[in-house]
C-alpha cells in the first residue's frame, strides 16, 4: 500500500489532533496560524484519505477491573482457516487485537481479562476447538508506553535535510 504525501501543515495538524482529539479546531487553527476553515478541510482530507480513522476515548482496563493482559501466540490447525479463526476470535470479547505475523506464530492476540484464572477460562472456554491446534501466553506485568506512530514528512520532501544520497548500481549510500 501506497503512503500519502503530507506537507508540513498536514504534518503539524496531525500531530495537534493526535495529542488531543477533542481540541477544537479554532484552537488547532490558532496554533498553525490559518483559519478554523482550513482546518476542518484538513482533517476531512486526512480522514478522506484514511490517515485518520475517526477519533476514540481511550479506556482504562485496570480501571474496570480488567488487571490481566496477556498475548498469545496462536498456531491454527490449518493454515487455510485464518478467516473463519478471526471470525470466532472477534466474538470474544476479552481479545482486543489480532494480527496474522511471521515467524513462530500463525497469529497473535492481546487480551484483557480480570485476572489470571478468568485469563484461564477465556483460553480453555473460548479458545478452545476454534481452528487453534495450541497456543502460547505471554502475561504482560505492565505497559511501559503506548503511542502512535511518528507524524514526519518523508526526508525526501523536507528542504532542511542536509545530506546527499548517491546512488551506485544497486545500492544507495547515505553519508
Amino acid at each position: 500500500m501506497r503512503h500519502q504525501p503530507l506537507d508540513e501543515l498536514d504534518e503539524k495538524i496531525l500531530k495537534i489532533v493526535i495529542d488531543n482529539a477533542r481540541i477544537p479546531f479554532l484552537e488547532v487553527a490558532r496554533a498553525c496560524n490559518i483559519s478554523g476553515a482550513a482546518v476542518h478541510q484538513r482533517v476531512r482530507k486526512l480522514n478522506d484519505i484514511g490517515i485518520l480513522k475517526g477519533s476514540k476515548f481511550i479506556v482504562d482496563p485496570e480501571k474496570l477491573g480488567y488487571e490481566t493482559c496477556a498475548f498469545i501466540g496462536i498456531y491454527l490447525q490449518d493454515h487455510e482457516s485464518f478467516d473463519d479463526v478471526v471470525k470466532e476470535l472477534y466474538k470474544i470479547p476479552e481479545v482486543v487485537e489480532c494480527h496474522f505475523t511471521t515467524g513462530k506464530y500463525d497469529m497473535f492476540i492481546k487480551i484483557y481479562a480480570h485476572n489470571n484464572h478468568h485469563l484461564m477460562r477465556i483460553i480453555h472456554d473460548k479458545l478452545q476447538g476454534k481452528g487453534i491446534a495450541r497456543t502460547e501466553t505471554l502475561i504482560s506485568f505492565n505497559e511501559g508506553f503506548h503511542r502512535q506512530v511518528p507524524i514526519q514528512i518523508d526526508f525526501e520532501d523536507k528542504e532542511e535535510d542536509n545530506f546527499t544520497m548517491t546512488s551506485f548500481g544497486d545500492e544507495t549510500i547515505i553519508p
